[in-house]
């Protein structure tokens, strides 16, 4: 969740069942409903051994294949295996493409824009845990992020950090939606940064204000170039990940869906 709330996939995956404004379903419900499908119980017994459908089981099932969902073939990761260290060029990519790359990975002191300070890993996400205020808003007053979660004063106006894989084909972006494009992200980090009281500190300058990049346009271009190469086609096109549920040539059966019985 944006406020960083489950602990683990399994409490995650179970939340929005039973959320009101979500699915709003309890979880003795969904357990019965389950249990009517025909294909169910023997996909339980498959993983557990036994029929029995139970919300833990549920929670459990949905973690793991949440777990399964790792994207290791973008053109990012291809280039990576070819060289030694990561602030190298990379063969395989456009010289704007590793222009984006360096403005990706160098603080704006020294020119660049500093998202690896956030986004950092292989996964591209925050390392240190904890949500962070990006400085989206001066008055946070009406959504207040993590602080509507915790009461902790200095998560006031504060989200999750998300991982950039895939991000391309993520859009619409930020925790409201309210970027259609990468573009308009980076020019969020490069002119648009607000001066909340809890905003990160990689995101100011050294006297307190937000930070402005004064981006050129060609440099924001090779951000999202860069950003781009991030997108995992062959894992986005996975049969594995894709609709369990029988094509229209199944005539909606059941049974077609694991006509070739359980793996």
């Amino acid at each position: 969740f944006w406020d960083e709330r489950a602990q683990t996939f399994e409490i995650q995956a179970l939340t929005p069942i039973q959320d009101p404004v979500e699915m709003g379903m309890t979880l003795p419900e969904l357990e019965t409903r389950l249990a009517q499908k025909s294909y169910y119980p023997g996909l339980f017994a498959a993983a557990f051994g036994d029929p029995a459908i139970t919300a833990d089981r549920i929670g459990k099932a949905l973690a793991q294949f949440v777990r399964s969902l790792v994207s290791i073939t973008s053109r990012y990761d291809q280039g990576r295996a070819m060289v030694a260290n990561f602030n190298q060029p990379f063969p395989n990519f456009t010289a704007q493409e590793n222009q984006g790359k360096t403005l990706f990975l160098m603080p704006p002191q020294n020119g660049g824009a500093g998202c690896g300070g956030c986004h950092a890993t292989e996964a591209f996400v925050n390392e240190q845990r904890g949500p962070m205020n990006n400085g989206l808003d001066a008055d946070t007053s009406a959504d207040q992020g993590a602080f509507e979660t915790f009461g902790t004063p200095n998560f006031q106006g504060s989200f999750k950090v998300p991982s950039l894989r895939n991000v391309g084909v993520r859009a619409p972006y930020m925790h409201d939606g309210r970027f259609a494009t990468l573009a308009e992200v980076v020019e969020h980090y490069n002119s648009g940064v607000q001066p909340h009281p809890n905003l990160d500190n990689r995101l100011r300058l050294p006297n307190g204000n937000p930070i402005r990049l004064n981006l050129s346009a060609a440099q924001k271009q090779a951000l999202v170039a860069f950003m781009n190469t991030l997108t995992d086609s062959a894992f986005l096109s996975d049969p594995r990940y894709s609709d369990p549920f029988p094509p229209a040539g199944c005539g909606g059966a059941a049974e077609c869906i694991f006509a070739d019985g359980f793996e």
